[in-house]
């Protein structure tokens, strides 16, 4: 991915983390403001913008890191000449969408002009909405910028969506341990059964 994409996932992440404690303290402030009999008139405004941005910022991140929902197993068992074209295809569709989505956004933004939050009206709408064409440019340059390692992966025939069970590896960690839960098949009972039969 190199050193931008290594470093614009690190600012996204940073930004999306920043946002997600700002939503957080919004929301509990406004709880205790409500438990306290004095609503705060502009949280639901706020707290809607803040989960926006989160959306928007987070997708550009997941696009990063190649984390949004794919078919990757159907992708993986295409031919090669099939899977270059469908990869081809899915990014420009992906690339298009985002570009059609940015310039949709930059007109709503110029339709906004000099409008206000109903609640802060010392915020702008513009600034509040900018997100569309921002998180959208982001969206795209993200995925740009992690398409090469992608399709390296792809045309190897690596899961880029399974990659710690890639390769007939298995998920690590403890075995559970305590009673067996109802109808489950004790450790072992398969081969007691086979003795039997």
């Amino acid at each position: 991915m190199g050193k931008i994409g290594r470093v614009l996932g690190d600012l996204l992440s940073w930004a999306v983390i920043a946002l997600m404690i700002a939503l957080t303290v919004v929301v509990v402030v406004a709880v205790i403001y409500r438990k306290a009999g004095a609503s705060l008139s502009w949280y639901d405004e706020i707290a809607s913008i803040l989960l926006a941005w989160i959306t928007y910022y987070g997708s550009a991140l997941a696009a990063l890191k190649r984390s949004h929902i794919g078919v990757d197993d159907v992708l993986r068992r295409l031919p090669l000449g099939a899977r270059k074209a469908a990869v081809l295809v899915s990014e420009v569709l992906v690339v298009g969408f985002f570009l059609l989505l940015a310039w949709a956004g930059w007109k709503v933004l110029v339709v906004l002009e000099g409008m206000s939050l109903i609640s802060l009206t010392w915020v702008p709408v513009q600034l509040t909405q900018s997100v569309i064409p921002i998180g959208a440019l982001l969206f795209i340059l993200t995925e740009l910028l992690s398409l090469p390692q992608y399709w390296r992966d792809v045309m190897a025939g690596r899961s880029t969506e399974h990659a710690a069970l890639a390769h007939g590896a298995v998920p690590q960690g403890p075995v559970p341990q305590g009673p067996v839960p109802q109808g489950a098949v004790p450790k072992g009972a398969d081969d007691d059964r086979k003795g039997e039969r």
